[in-house]
């Protein structure tokens, strides 16, 4: 499952912000600044060392973030295979039987209204080319549609939104391991943090989706 420039860029520079993967953003970032956040509640909890919280944190941030993107990765994945097999099936059923998938046209569009001449009119216009025959049955006989988002893209945008809004909950602990800060209230601001990653996913949501920015952050 090996990330390349050259997929990432192949539809776009800006295809993480497309639309169809918004649901990944949002879904792996609001889990990875959760589950980040429960790390650093534990080890809060604990009165843990700030070397213990940042161990367990980043361990958090790579492993349920790898979990995550290869769930999703062949989610998506069996997904288009099975799309795919189903086609192959339409495909072998109009080349094999082909009068029986005729009669299955002229049934699906009888149902939406159409009667007659131009009934028989639809029902030779898309038998005609295979690719479009398959395509209607696929659609509106098994009520299937590929997907556009790819595994890879589906499993990347997961994993890097886990890890840039999961990270957000430690940053008052890696401020504070870097440049020898005051160690009071961090727990408090890093509960403050998370709060502001809840609301830069559901802000950007609402960018994406056009819905009031207000909704979108409750």
């Amino acid at each position: 499952m090996k990330i390349t420039e050259d997929k990432l860029h192949a539809e776009g520079s800006y295809w993480l912000f497309d639309k169809g993967y918004i649901s990944e953003f949002v879904y792996g970032g609001i889990d990875g600044a959760i589950t980040t956040f429960a790390v650093v509640a534990g080890a809060a909890g604990a009165d843990a060392a700030i070397y213990w919280v940042l161990i367990f944190g980043f361990a958090n941030l790579i492993a349920d973030g790898f979990s995550m993107s290869v769930g999703n990765y062949f989610a998506v994945k069996a997904d288009r295979d099975n799309y795919e097999k189903h086609k192959a099936v339409e495909y072998w059923e109009i080349e094999n039987l082909r009068e029986k998938e005729i009669e299955e046209i002229r049934e699906i569009y009888e149902a939406k209204g159409f009667k007659g001449e131009l009934l028989e009119q639809v029902v030779e216009v898309i038998t005609s080319d295979d690719d479009v025959w398959v395509d209607t049955m696929m659609k509106e006989e098994l009520e299937m549609t590929k997907d556009d988002k790819t595994p890879i893209k589906t499993a990347f945008a997961t994993f890097l939104s886990f890890n840039l809004i999961g990270i957000i909950p430690l940053l008052s602990y890696i401020g504070s391991a870097l440049f020898e800060l005051n160690h009071d209230n961090l727990f408090l601001i890093s509960c403050l943090a998370t709060a502001g990653a809840m609301i830069i996913i559901g802000y950007m949501k609402s960018k994406v989706t056009e819905k009031p920015w207000v909704k979108g952050v409750v």
